[in-house]
């Protein structure tokens, strides 16, 4: 069995830009191969519907997805729930942070 070692005190390196998995998927992995998302729709089995909200950045990539992106594009599925997890916990730093300036 293949186990991952996580470190508790694991952090994000953070200087890097923060981007949304759907604009990674979309300016990373489909553009600079002339992918659209029609086509990786009918590979993955995702919907278009479902692609285009993960691109806007109105769905998030959940494990089913990230195992289905892992079937067509290189990335691992692991690849795609960081993602997921750095933007999440950005999203809710920032909610987090707002409302302690207004309380």
């Amino acid at each position: 069995m293949c186990l991952i070692k996580l470190d508790p005190l694991m952090d994000f390196d953070l200087s890097y830009p923060l981007r949304s998995p759907g604009d990674v998927l979309l300016n990373d992995h489909l553009r600079p191969r002339t992918m659209t998302l029609p086509w990786l729709a009918r590979r993955t089995g995702i919907s278009v519907s479902s692609l285009r909200e993960i691109a806007k950045g109105e769905r998030r990539i959940n494990a089913e997805f990230a195992m289905r992106l892992y079937s067509v594009l290189d990335p691992t599925p692991a690849y795609w729930l960081v993602l997921q997890a750095r933007y999440d916990l950005a999203v809710a730093g920032c909610r987090r942070e707002g409302r302690r300036r207004l309380g």
